[in-house]
């Protein structure tokens, strides 16, 4: 896991909401509340971001949308031989 810049946006709204927590329970809590959510944020969207590599593989075919292998497009290049 590395940092993005999007993180920051992250961060802000993590803090700003256990700035909205502390009045309902005490501040470590908060506090333990937001770190549990940000680290399952992040593992959330490193699993989708693999999920999406793995599905993608080396590209999509501009003409159909079909998953390109070897880079031959299955349904296009099919026809051209």
């Amino acid at each position: 896991m590395k940092f993005e810049r999007r993180e920051i946006i992250l961060i802000a709204g993590l803090l700003l909401f256990m700035i909205g927590l502390i009045p309902f329970m005490s501040p470590a809590y908060a506090a333990l509340i937001v770190i549990i959510m940000y680290f399952g944020i992040k593992f959330y969207v490193s699993k989708r971001r693999q999920l999406m590599e793995q599905d993608v593989g080396e590209g999509l075919c501009l003409e159909c949308g079909a998953k390109i292998h070897e880079k031959k497009c299955p349904n296009c290049d099919r026809g051209q031989e």
